[in-house]
């Protein structure tokens, strides 16, 4: 039996079975919906629970989860079950990599996110998970603020790029797709199961970094900023 357990978001699930299997990791995996970030306190009772069950069964406890809206609550959580977190606020910047999601944050505040699981779910976990096929009209308050679209594309896929292509269109924004790949996600998670585990926390002051428990808040995976 494995000593490690990850309890690992749903937007993240494919890479990090990618990961695991890559680098041959003995360890167990838990999947959490990543559709909770809609309301991100959710996240936290959630990942309480998951943790408290499997803290008798493993010596190390990871949590494949960034900040993610939480607004600190997960940090006690985490030191309530001995378990460490994946460093970063949220996918986004975990896969466009901390220097350049700053970079974007800083000169194009106004930019929606999209990574290829967000690509996939589009409908199911913002225009259903937002109401938005019921209300259409709360389009322009939730999108109104954005001025272009930023793909973090993980693998080429052309059916991926028609539909990013489509949300774009969706929204009425520009559509960028930059390739890449796995960012910094594997290296902060080999890290953290291989090796010393690094900070938990995001950096201090990283653009769009807020609470919210309305349905409009951050995500890895549904990530809504203005």
């Amino acid at each position: 039996m494995s000593t490690t357990a990850l309890v690992i978001c749903g937007a993240l699930g494919r890479d990090v079975k990618d990961i695991i299997t890559r680098r041959g990791w003995d360890v167990d995996v838990y999947g959490v919906s990543a559709l909770l970030h809609l309301y991100p306190s959710r996240i936290v009772d959630e990942l309480r629970e998951k943790l408290r069950e499997l803290r008798p069964r493993y010596e190390k406890l990871v949590v494949v989860y960034g900040e993610c809206g939480t607004t600190g609550k997960l940090e006690a959580v985490l030191e309530e079950t001995g378990a460490v977190r994946l460093r970063g606020p949220h996918c986004y910047e975990m896969y466009a990599g901390e220097g350049r999601f700053k970079e974007v944050s800083e000169t194009r505040p106004g930019t929606f996110f999209l990574t290829d699981w967000l690509v996939r779910n589009f409908d199911r976990a913002v225009i259903k998970g937002l109401g938005l096929d019921r209300d259409p009209e709360l389009k322009p308050m939730l999108f109104g603020n954005y001025e272009a679209v930023l793909y973090l594309r993980q693998v080429p896929n052309p059916r991926l790029a028609e539909k990013a292509g489509e949300i774009a269109a969706y929204l009425g924004l520009p559509l960028e797709i930059e390739d890449v790949g796995l960012g910094e996600l594997e290296e902060r998670l080999a890290a953290l199961v291989e090796g010393a585990d690094p900070p938990t926390r995001p950096a201090a002051g990283l653009p769009g970094e807020r609470g919210g428990e309305t349905p409009a808040s951050e995500s890895g995976g549904i990530y809504l900023r203005g």
